[in-house]
């Protein structure tokens, strides 16, 4: 039995934080030089980060900026819409695809030599034969066609997204096209105008990725017509990606990265058993942390690694960021209490409609509510964690959480071209007044 390795409440953190890219300046370029770094370095720069974090969330919500921008801001500081854009999805039709799209903790942007490893999933929407809505089955054969004839399409151009002005009556079309997309017949790897761009994987994508050597894949499958990599070795890889994403997490965490679940070939006594295996393989390692319940693992090599050197990261948080975005783990890891209110009635929220909790010092120290103003950054709602760790109205805020928060507003202000901060409803109220001055 490989023996079991004790971490405390702050080797969890700093190993999350580490493998998150929010330690020191792991990346080609830092929030110091981002500015002026020139174009080529900080798309790599947004590359790292995609390929550090295994999958970046997106979401059609935009305050200050779209939820994937500011993941990338978070960790590199002003890097520019245009570097995120570039690195993101492919400037070029002539070009393989850096990334791609697909069904991993929700819609994601995944880099493309992963594409392999969700075989697994492609095959279990085939075995389930439907999506949201029935497939139009008479339709796939001329969506193929057409991709293979025209090259890359939009929805728009394949015939329109919606029959009605209503967001869930889908043409037969964008039916069509997204459940080739699930199966794996189309991939998306661009974006127009926020519009996804679909194309056949065979053209899109580095032949590379569909080959059993060149990916690491010791048995291959064609089962259900999905070529690949075998449902056994796809979780197991992908397993093994996610706990390298967290550094230390329980096996609700790790698995909710890409949300396995258990599926019609894979029980979740058989999701435990690749644990078991991957252990034994020296790939992950068994761990326990105070507090933490249930069986949790850390990522080999990043738990052999020097202990990462530099300054933590100040600065605000999406809350699709995956830092955050495991409600349950965040509270775990940080002792923070986190949801998001977008689609909460207004007259029902707490503490905003885009909460963005606020990063200093290694330490999730309050939360923002953020709204642009012509050139103003505004606060509505302020909420600082006191210093006995609850957001009730009494209580001691520290002073680091006041600088940082004022940093990290301040920061955010600069980046999307604001050249003030207006706070008005700081919890407590005793914390008003230094946060003002600090901000001044």
């Amino acid at each position: 039995m490989t023996p079991t390795i004790e971490l405390s409440q702050n080797d969890a953190r700093r190993l999350a934080l580490t493998a998150q890219g929010l330690i020191g300046t792991p990346f080609s370029t830092s929030p110091a030089t981002a500015v002026r770094a020139l174009a080529p370095k900080r798309e790599l720069a947004v590359t790292q980060v995609l390929e550090t974090l295994g999958a970046v969330q997106l979401d059609t919500i935009s305050v200050l900026a779209r939820s994937h921008e500011l993941v990338a801001y978070a960790r590199l500081g002003a890097v520019g819409r245009g570097a995120v854009e570039s690195a993101y999805w492919t400037p070029s039709p002539d070009d393989f695809a850096s990334s791609f799209e697909y069904w991993s903790h929700a819609a994601c942007i995944l880099p493309a030599h992963v594409w392999p490893w969700f075989a697994f999933r492609r095959r279990n929407y085939v075995r389930k034969g439907i999506r949201w809505h029935e497939v139009p089955t008479q339709q796939l054969q001329s969506l193929r066609a057409r991709l293979r004839a025209e090259g890359p399409l939009t929805t728009a151009e394949l015939g329109g997204a919606k029959k009605s002005s209503q967001w869930w009556d889908w043409s037969d079309a964008k039916i069509g096209i997204e459940w080739l997309l699930d199966i794996g017949e189309v991939v998306c790897s661009r974006r127009v105008g926020w519009r996804r761009v679909y194309d056949l994987p065979e053209r899109a994508l580095d032949p590379a990725v569909f080959d059993q050597v060149s990916i690491g894949a010791t048995t291959w499958s064609s089962a259900d017509g999905v070529e690949g990599p075998t449902d056994d070795e796809c979780l197991r890889t992908l397993i093994a990606r996610a706990t390298a994403t967290v550094g230390v997490g329980t096996v609700t965490d790790i698995l909710d990265v890409h949300r396995l679940r258990a599926t019609d070939t894979s029980s979740r006594a058989r999701l435990l058993e690749l644990f078991d295996e991957l252990v034994e393989s020296g790939d992950i390692v068994r761990v326990t942390v105070p507090g933490w319940k249930g069986s949790t693992f850390a990522d080999a090599k990043l738990l052999a690694s020097p202990r990462a050197s530099g300054r933590n990261r100040t600065t605000l948080l999406s809350p699709f960021d995956s830092l955050v975005w495991h409600r349950g783990r965040t509270n775990q890891v940080f002792d923070f209490e986190h949801s998001l209110e977008a689609y909460v009635p207004a007259a029902k929220r707490v503490h905003g409609y885009f909460t963005m909790p606020v990063l200093h010092g290694g330490h999730l120290v309050a939360r923002v509510d953020p709204k642009r103003q012509g050139d103003t950054l505004t606060a509505p709602t302020v909420t600082f964690e006191t210093s006995h760790g609850t957001a009730a109205a009494r209580g001691t805020v520290p002073d680091s959480a006041i600088a940082g928060t004022a940093t990290a507003l301040r920061e955010a202000a600069a980046w999307v071209g604001c050249s003030s901060v207006v706070v008005d409803d700081v919890r407590p109220r005793s914390a008003k007044a230094a946060l003002v001055k600090a901000l001044t």
